[in-house]
């Protein structure tokens, strides 16, 4: 029996399971059963939770931190816009709301889908605004046509895209907004209306009525586009999806970062991925247990070979989803297998199950015999140099290997690591070729790396040779370190070159306090809720010469480098006085913001902030 394979629950499955940071606390959802799927044995009503999309992923958690807390109860001073926290777009995202068990509904994440979906709604809504104040000259307004019955079908025009990938539209003569997935602006798309909100309505795309001039459905690569909702670009041009992409960047730090405009430089295109189809090297589909399982007692156990797959965009039954062209060949031959396996052992299971499938490489020099140990079906991938040999893993607790051009990492095969191989040479090139700050006449050299959330080092083993000080990497997770330790030996680098510890990054300061920091680089790559007041505290009183902010959520990467270019935020004194002007004593200027896309097809882009410290005459 292999239950070792796979992850079991019985009631509600666990989010945490797609997407640790290398260290186990992290929440990156990059696994693609949480990034962009609900599982089926969620308890909650669908009637009263919004869908979830993809905003970078993983909405399905509401992670709500003291930072949030702090500026909920922020005062608005002069010179600053408010800071943008929501009541979303959902019934138990308004914080006056109480769910049915009485207790009071958290409010939406900050930065998260429901945040990110509202400010984008109310920009469409002034936008209307304005344009009907233009156009009345005068003329009384038109009475708001009634909106639609629930479930019933509605033929609306998309006139606009939110950063969660949801398509934004109207019915012919009304203003009220339909949030639509699947759908980009042009399209005429019939539609049926889901849940009314106070601003607007959750539909279903039904079809394509008269499409728009960026859409071309030859595109699209998988049967199941538009049910499942894993992909929500795949009728686009690439070169489209990262003009869109560049446009969240823009959009995030217009929403999120407190900053006025002269202060946020022009956003960089979006350096796109090598591949657009069979990139992902893991995912997680899953499949549900026999429904009405007792609690207590003999259960259930399956009677037939269930459906295994993902969650649609609008139910709650798992969607049988027999290949997904964004995986890699290996991880869709895992696929084809786990699902054949099951069709002869589905009856010992009396619970729904997460199934891994973790693409693992072996690489032999060019014309090496393979190990004899390999599988006869593996997928063969041979350059000048070397041959790579790829699986899949199952276990969770197996290692798994992959190569970032010369090096080499090793992770537990359930855990966190970066899901787009392809990309991630040109990414840590681009690191590469900005970490170090411009050269100066007046400055000291730069002589080491704080590589903060650093998991199993990605950053801290590939930057290495830049730093003749040291790269420190430091992460919360015990586990995760014991691999970067690992990893440092296998890629031949001391720790004199490359060194972890295991700490929590709001104290990791404490750890470097021998590091100058006029001398040093910080690296960081927090999880999607950001960092965290402590941490940004600490970094704000170390005070390094340059920051690199690497995010997969740039709404609170804005967020967060807004902080940092202030200088300011409550519960600490940046401050002193200097000819009798008060003066801050640390504070940042972007150099520049850029996005990657690490998920094509999909609406996630990755952030990468380069940050200088300010130095005052």
């Amino acid at each position: 029996m292999r239950l070792g394979a796979i992850r079991v629950f019985s009631k509600t499955p666990s989010l945490s399971t797609s997407c640790f940071t290398s260290a186990s606390l992290r929440y990156r959802s990059q696994s693609y059963s949480t990034r962009f799927w609900l599982t089926t044995s969620t308890k909650t009503s669908m009637a009263s939770t919004p869908a979830t999309t993809a905003t970078g992923g993983g909405e399905g958690v509401q992670q709500i931190d003291s930072y949030k807390l702090q500026h909920q109860q922020q005062k608005q001073q002069p010179g600053k816009r408010p800071f943008q926290n929501g009541h979303g777009g959902g019934k138990g995202g308004r914080g006056g709301k109480f769910n049915k068990k009485g207790k009071k509904a958290k409010p939406p994440a900050e930065g998260g889908h429901d945040e990110v979906l509202r400010l984008d709604i109310e920009a469409l809504m002034a936008k209307s605004k304005n344009e009907a104040v233009e156009g009345a000259e005068g003329e009384a307004a038109a009475e708001e046509a009634p909106l639609p019955e629930q479930g019933s079908e509605v033929l609306v025009e998309v006139v606009a895209l939110s950063s969660t990938g949801d398509g934004l539209a109207k019915m012919k003569g009304s203003d009220h907004i339909y949030v639509v997935p699947f759908a980009i602006p042009g399209d005429m798309v019939m539609v049926k209306a889901y849940r009314h909100e106070e601003t607007h309505t959750i539909a279903d795309f039904i079809s394509v009525v008269d499409p728009s001039p960026l859409r071309d459905d030859s595109r699209i690569q998988c049967k199941y586009f538009a049910k499942c909702s894993g992909c929500q670009f795949q009728m686009l041009d690439y070169a489209e999806q990262l003009r869109i992409k560049r446009q969240t960047v823009v959009k995030a730090y217009q929403n999120f970062s407190q900053l006025t405009p002269e202060l946020v430089p022009e956003i960089l295109n979006t350096i796109g991925s090598p591949l657009q189809y069979n990139y992902r090297t893991k995912l997680t589909p899953h499949f549900d247990g026999p429904r009405n399982n007792p609690r207590r007692g003999p259960k259930k156990f399956l009677e037939s070979c269930p459906p295994i797959g993902f969650t649609p965009k609008s139910a709650r039954k798992v969607m049988d989803i027999e290949d997904c062209p964004i995986a890699t060949p290996a991880v869709r031959k895992g696929l084809t297998d786990e699902r054949k396996r099951m069709e002869t052992e589905f009856n010992k299971y009396s619970n729904g199950a997460t199934i891994l499938l973790r693409e693992n490489t072996v690489r032999v020099p060019a014309g090496a015999a393979p190990p004899s140990d390999l599988p006869q079906d593996a997928i063969v991938v041979s350059t000048p140099e070397y041959t790579d040999y790829k699986t899949h893993i199952t276990d969770n607790n197996a290692t798994s290997t992959e190569y970032i051009d010369n090096f080499i990492f090793t992770n537990p095969a359930g855990s966190f690591f970066q899901n787009n191989n392809s990309i991630l040479s040109p990414f840590t090139q681009y690191i590469r070729e900005h970490i170090l700050p411009p050269a100066s006449s007046s400055s000291l050299p730069i002589k080491y790396l704080i590589d903060a959330y650093s998991g199993s080092g990605l950053f801290t083993i590939t930057q290495s040779s830049l730093f003749p000080g040291g790269s420190i990497g430091i992460d919360i997770a015990e586990g995760s370190i014991t691999y970067a330790r690992k990893n440092a030996k296998l890629n031949s680098l001391d720790e004199s070159q490359c060194k972890f510890i295991a700490a929590d990054a709001p104290e990791l300061f404490k750890s470097v306090s021998g590091y100058n920091p006029d001398e040093t680089v910080v690296v960081l790559d927090p999880p999607r809720k950001g960092c965290d007041s402590s941490f940004l505290r600490q970094l704000l009183q170390f005070g390094p010469r340059r920051v690199i902010y690497v995010s997969c959520n740039v709404h609170t990467q804005a967020r967060d480098v807004g902080v940092l270019v202030r200088g300011e935020m409550e519960g600490i004194d940046n401050t002193e006085e200097v000819d009798g002007t008060e003066k801050k004593k640390t504070r940042y200027e972007i150099e520049s913001l850029r996005g990657f896309d690490f998920f094509p097809q999909t609406s996630h882009v990755e952030g990468v902030a380069v940050l200088n410290r300010v130095e005052e005459a």
